[in-house]
């Protein structure tokens, strides 16, 4: 059944604890939500964000059972098809209901979703709707995540839906927020994998929130925060441009020799009062690494050599640090190869977006001996006394 939020706004939509991954890329541990919400206002009804498409039937018994026979308007805050994608049966099940979105989530959902032109009504940055007794105000808000984002605030009620800005993978029974640890996590791992390459952005929609008369946050994934300091405080953390005295270690070795220097690295690190994550990329999720990515001071990458390159699964490592392109102030690489090769060309590639100062790499041959291991303190130490620049 649908949930009234507040004052004839309702929840109405789904979790998806069975879907493994987002975007064919992501690992979902335990699964996701899509969130939609209903508006009974006194003079019309509103859907802002519909649903996934395979989830499309349930969600549309789910409204006939809450009593929505008819729908005047469609909030349309990002184009991407787990918020969108039910848009086609929507209008054939409401035909009366135009849709409101920017011009450029009309043209993503166009391109995508084949939705006609008179379907639409598109509107302005700081536009307002009278529903009778409440209104709508739309943010345009790009680039938390696509260029097409969009905020939508009701100031009778002060409430905002932010679409996936703020959200968090995390189903739910309980319809708000629990402020636990868990869902610190979760909505850390929802940043770190899908917002922290727009970070300055996210600085901008922070602040601007801050600043606004919200009492409760309506996100499209994850539940309601109805204390919107607790996950803008966790934000404000993240996209700051300070970083813990953390080290990250991902690496791949095929035959321990890359791994004794990992070992040995995060034990003198660790000795020295440096925080050590060693990350071992192909066993490990690689959401994980994205979290620890997020306020890292210095990453090492380390890997085995695979015909004259990389291991690939380093390179994947690296190229996701690139994609994501962390707050990260030095970064280096250490490994160890059999005939020969390039070791960190094709690493460095993949992290060029990363605004990071690179340190000397230690690249060996073989099972390292008594002299790989000195360069190794070389290292370190450049290591510890550059981390000194990351304390607060």
């Amino acid at each position: 059944m649908t949930k009234e939020i507040k004052n004839n706004i309702f929840y109405c939509g789904l979790n998806h604890r069975e879907r493994k991954f987002f975007d064919e890329l992501i690992p979902l541990p335990v699964g996701t939500t899509y969130n939609s919400y209903l508006i009974k206002a006194s003079e019309k009804t509103v859907i802002v964000d519909t649903m996934y498409p395979p989830k499309s039937d349930e969600y549309l018994e789910k409204l006939e059972q809450a009593g929505v026979l008819s729908v005047d308007y469609i909030v349309a805050n990002h184009g991407e098809q787990d918020h969108s994608g039910t848009l086609p049966k929507m209008i054939k099940k409401y035909p009366q209901a135009k849709i409101l979105t920017n011009p450029k989530c009309k043209e993503i959902i166009q391109e995508m979703l084949h939705i006609e032109d008179e379907k639409f009504q598109t509107v302005a940055d700081g536009e307002e709707i009278s529903l009778g007794d409440k209104t709508l105000r739309f943010i345009h808000a790009p680039w938390v995540h696509w260029p097409d984002t969009m905020f939508t605030y009701i100031p009778e009620d002060k409430i905002i839906f932010t679409c996936d800005f703020l959200g968090s993978h995390s189903p739910f029974e309980n319809l708000y927020a629990q402020e636990t640890p868990e869902l610190l996590s979760a909505a850390k791992r929802y940043y770190a994998e899908i917002m922290m390459p727009f970070r300055n952005f996210c600085k901008k929609y922070v602040q601007m929130l801050k600043n606004m008369d919200i009492d409760m946050i309506l996100t499209s994934h994850g539940p309601i925060y109805k204390n919107p300091k607790f996950i803008l405080d966790a934000y404000g953390k993240w996209i700051s441009d300070e970083c813990e005295n953390k080290v990250v270690i991902p690496y791949v070795s095929m035959y321990e020799s890359t791994k004794e220097m990992v070992d040995y690295m995060c034990e003198k690190l660790s000795e020295k009062g440096i925080t050590v994550r060693p990350f071992n990329v192909v066993e490990e999720d690689l959401g994980e690494l994205a979290m620890e990515l997020v306020d890292a001071c210095t990453v090492v990458f380390g890997s085995s050599m695979v015909l004259a390159g990389p291991h690939p699964a380093a390179v994947t490592a690296a190229y996701l640090a690139g994609i994501l392109r962390p707050k990260t102030k030095f970064v280096s690489f250490i490994g160890s190869y059999g005939w020969g090769g390039v070791l960190t060309e094709k690493l460095e590639q993949a992290l060029s977006t990363v605004k990071a100062e690179k340190l000397e790499p230690v690249i060996i041959k073989g099972k390292p001996r008594k002299e790989d291991f000195e360069k190794l303190d070389v290292l370190i130490g450049q290591i510890c006394q550059k981390m000194k620049s990351c304390e607060k």
